[in-house]
């Protein structure tokens, strides 16, 4: 089973540069967006249902922001859209939908943004989040997947000396997942993968894309339960369309 989660960064934008060849090419069993920025009525979607996807959309109150959306080829038997506190589900991050063997989670977490205005904000959401997810591996093991707008480690950006108090990589926001491997959950790609160089995201400017100077900030979180289905896990930094790359992960 083949799980892709991909910050679309728009996905209107995004249908003109790619996306919709990715999809059609690589169809995924699950498909998980974020940063979606539209309502479905406002793509055209026809041809993913003919593709034989069953669609969740999540949507913030503000128009043209944020947003989740899961594609899937088997529809779930539940889901749901937020975590269930008004405070953090009216931007639209979060959706969990339930299949035979598993929660699977996609998040976009917020950005601390610059000056890190709103990384006490973040922390709250991290806290949150967390203690929602774990409640669910409580009951079935838990996939979850997306922007999680942090480089855990040194190792997951290009120069971390120089980014130590900005907004994806403070001491803060690392701890955050910290906590999360410390609540059972493995980070995938790292089974697979432990040396530089590898990341999801780079900024449009000064060619960082064409020099990978870049961060690791797409993951796929599985339960530490779990960790003996996954089969892969990857970046796929080949296929562009955003300023993120999708992440993919296999299970058996």
């Amino acid at each position: 089973m083949k799980l892709i989660s991909w910050n679309v960064n728009g996905i209107r934008a995004a249908m003109d540069k790619g996306f919709r060849d990715f999809v059609e090419t690589d169809q995924p069993d699950v498909l998980c967006l974020q940063e979606t920025k539209a309502e479905p009525s406002q793509v055209d979607l026809s041809w993913a249902d003919r593709l034989g996807y069953h669609q969740v959309w999540n949507c913030a109150d503000k128009k043209g922001y944020s947003g989740t959306s899961i594609w899937s080829k088997v529809a779930p038997k539940k889901e749901v859209l937020g975590i269930g506190i008004d405070e953090h589900d009216r931007e639209g991050r979060v959706i969990a939908a339930t299949f035979d063997d598993f929660h699977l989670v996609t998040v976009y977490t917020p950005n601390s943004q610059r000056e890190l205005t709103r990384l006490d904000y973040r922390l709250q959401w991290d806290a949150a989040f967390l203690a929602y997810v774990k409640k669910l591996n409580r009951r079935k093991p838990v996939i979850f997947c997306g922007d999680v707008n942090c480089a855990h480690k040194e190792i997951d950006l290009a120069n971390p000396k120089s980014n130590r108090r900005n907004a994806g990589f403070t001491a803060e926001e690392r701890a955050g997942l910290d906590k999360v491997v410390d609540a059972g959950f493995v980070d995938s790609f790292r089974q697979f993968e432990a040396g530089p160089g590898n990341y999801s995201w780079w900024t449009y400017r000064s060619d960082a894309r064409q020099r990978n100077i870049g961060w690791r900030l797409d993951y796929f979180w599985v339960a530490e339960k779990f960790r003996d289905r996954i089969a892969g896990a990857r970046i796929r930094s080949d296929i562009f369309g955003s300023d993120h790359c999708p992440v993919e992960l296999t299970i058996s």
